[in-house]
Formats: C-alpha cells, structure tokens, sequence
C-alpha cells in the first residue's frame, strides 16, 4: 500500500510533436519530462531528507539547471576539474567532488571549488591532507569522505559493477585503515546502476554490517548513484523509508548522487534516414553514428528503442540501422516498422538524454547532433549547435 503520495505534472504527448520540423540530428530534451523528473526527486528530498545532488557523468546539460533549482537541487557530484569547474559555473551550488586519483596539478583548484570531496583510498588521503588542513586553517570549511568498497553489488554488467572483483573504486573492509580516520568526517560508497531501492536497502545491510563500527564518528554517508527512482515502478515508498530509518539509526546526513534519474526518458536522438542499401537485408544509413553518438550500444550492449518500431519481424518492414562512420560495426540493430521507410524521413531514438550525451565524440569528423529544448508552451529551441571548430579543438 502506497504511504507517501507524489504530486506530478502532466507531459507532453509525443503525437503532438512535430519532428520533421526539428533539424536532423539533434540531441531534443522535452521540459515537461524533466519537469516531472525534477518535481518527483525534490519530493523525495523532502520526504527522506536527503540531499539529492545530480550526477555529471550522467546528466550534465547545463542549458537546464536553472530549473534544476526550482526544484531545490542544491548542488552537483564532479569526477574532474572540469566538472568541478562546471558545477561551480553552472550549477551555482554545493560542489561534491570524486575521483579514482587526484593529481598534483588538479588537486589544488579542485580543493578551492569543492565543499566535499571524496577519497579513493586512504594513500590518497595521506598525500593530500596538508593541503586540506591548511585550507582548513584558513577559514574553508571542506567535508572530506573515503569511499568504501561493500564488496556487494547486484549489477548485471561487468563494465559497469564498481564492487566487482579486483575493482579500484574504494576501500575494502579489509584494508580500511581507521587509524587514519583523522580530518575525515564522511563515508562514501557507489554499487548501483539502475538499480530499484530494495538492492539499496540489502547493500546498506552490507555496508552497517562491514562498516558500522565507523559510522557514529560520521556526520554524512554518500550513498552514490545508481538510484533510478524516476523510473515508472520504482519502489519510492520504500527509499523513503530507508533512508529515514538510516539518518535516525546513524545520526548522519545522506546524500544521493542519481545521474540517470534526472534525465531519464527525457528526450530523444533525432535522425534522418541518408539512403537505403541492400546487402542480403535492407539497411538505413542513418545521419547519426552508434561509436560517436550512442557509444553505449558498442560498450553495454544494449539495444535502443525508437519510437514506432519494434523487432524484427513484429512489424511489416524489417531494416537494419547503421551509422554514418567508416567503422564497420557502427550499427544498431534490426528493426521492423509499420510503414516502407524512405529516404529523408526520421528515426526517432528514445530516451537518448541521460549518460547518451555526455559521452559523445567527434569520431571521424561526422557532424554532432544538435542540442536542443522542447519547451512547455511548443516552442523548439536550439541550445547548442556543433560545427568544425569543435571537431577541430580536440586535435591538434
């Protein structure tokens, strides 16, 4: 039985969006999704008392967070200078900083913008502790974390588990080194990946069960990302209660760091079709690329949907999708549609907003898709658009 009840804004019906007048290909959020995106998670923030902060390397459109302090998210997880820098331009908010190794030359301007950041390993700590206590003794305040290595996760993908064998991403139990606890006032882990708020609850019996005896030295623990709670079916009541359960237990501040759940079916990846070859099956060569545009489709694997379509054999009209690079696996997958498709109509790639768009490259020098805004009242709006002085810029 539902405890809490969410109040949600409507969105905006996909029918009543014209693609054909969006320049081909772009990157198009819809505000009213990341609207209800946002009203859902700053409830939740109120309802746990959490602090929910966005994840970069998953969500990292910065054209947005404006609205994203509407809604009362206060800050911003960085895993590099650049992020740190971005977060502080952009976000306007708390700056929470991780990364695997901090070096010399970044270390001293990630300290000047961050109010948390995070160690890998106690090795790091040591190394970097005088510089955080003489920021300290001047006048800074900085929170500073060790992430740990609950050695549990329920991630399918190996790519993609941070607690699997032999990972780097924190400390385990055995080679925490509470002797050396000093100056550290938080506990940070990662172990999920679109994950529901039962696989939080069993990790968190985990982490109290390897970690507790440290926890009441703590004022916050970081329960990473990976917390897809705007997701339809997501157990929300329950990640209410587990967090609740998990301040008063502990006399701590939790933050969640989501990337994904802030731009989760969001937008789409528009694409036109270039031309039609025939090699055994009819193949769409689109104006977009996987290994540039949709990287995860290589890396995952995982198979996108597009809107009107299904798999192969569903549907009348079987195609298979490729790219626009001189890759040879730059392509989708096999796809059926109800209609004979031509060249110049559009392939529309759904919820293509989220970790899609900030890991996309300039590969081959094809051109980068547009980044654009369906705003609420109808109006499309290009926020960015690429040409060759970026392609050019990350050359040499």
């Amino acid at each position: 039985m539902t405890q809490f009840s969410l109040n949600l804004p409507p969105v905006l019906p996909t029918e009543r969006i014209a693609w054909d007048n969006i320049p081909s290909p772009a990157y198009v959020l819809d505000e009213s999704r990341l609207r209800r995106n946002l009203a859902l998670i700053s409830q939740l923030q109120q309802l746990s008392g959490a602090q929910i902060i966005v994840a970069f390397k998953g969500f990292a459109m910065f054209s947005t967070f404006g609205w994203l302090r509407e809604y009362g998210i206060t800050g911003a997880t960085a895993s590099s200078l650049n992020e740190a820098i971005l977060a502080h331009e952009e976000m306007k908010g708390e700056v929470h900083v991780y990364a695997p190794a901090y070096s010399d030359e970044d270390f001293p301007e990630l300290l000047r913008l961050a109010h948390h950041i995070t160690f890998n390993s106690f090795g790091q700590w040591q190394k970097f502790k005088p510089q955080v206590e003489a920021a300290r003794a001047g006048g800074k305040e900085i929170h500073v974390g060790i992430r740990i290595n609950p050695e549990y996760a329920e991630v399918e993908t190996d790519l993609y588990n941070p607690a699997g064998p032999f990972s780097r991403l924190g400390v385990t139990r055995s080679n925490f080194r509470p002797e050396l606890l000093d100056g550290v006032d938080g506990l940070h882990f990662h172990t999920l990946c679109e994950k529901d708020s039962d696989t939080l609850e069993r990790t968190l019996e985990v982490v109290e069960r390897n970690f507790g005896e440290f926890l009441p030295a703590m004022k916050w623990v970081n329960f990473g990302g990976g917390h897809l709670m705007t997701r339809e079916g997501y157990d929300t009541d329950r990640l209410i209660r587990v967090v609740r359960d998990f301040r008063q237990k502990w006399d701590v501040h939790v933050i969640l760091e989501p990337g994904s759940a802030f731009g989760w079916q969001t937008g789409w990846l528009v694409s036109e079709v270039l031309d039609i070859v025939e090699n055994g099956k009819q193949i769409l060569l689109l104006d977009v690329s996987v290994s540039a545009h949709m990287p995860d489709v290589l890396e995952m694997p995982y198979r996108p949907a597009i809107l009107g379509a299904g798999n192969p054999g569903e549907r009348p009209y079987d195609y298979v999708l490729g790219g626009t690079t001189c890759l040879a696996g730059d392509v989708i997958d096999e796809y059926s549609f109800d209609h004979e498709v031509k060249v110049g109509d559009r392939v529309i790639f759904d919820d293509m907003i989220h970790y899609t768009m900030v890991k996309t490259t300039f590969f081959n020098g094809v051109k980068h898709p547009d980044i654009g805004i369906w705003h609420q009242n109808g109006d499309y709006q290009v926020v960015r658009r690429f040409g060759y002085q970026q392609f050019k810029d990350k050359l040499s």
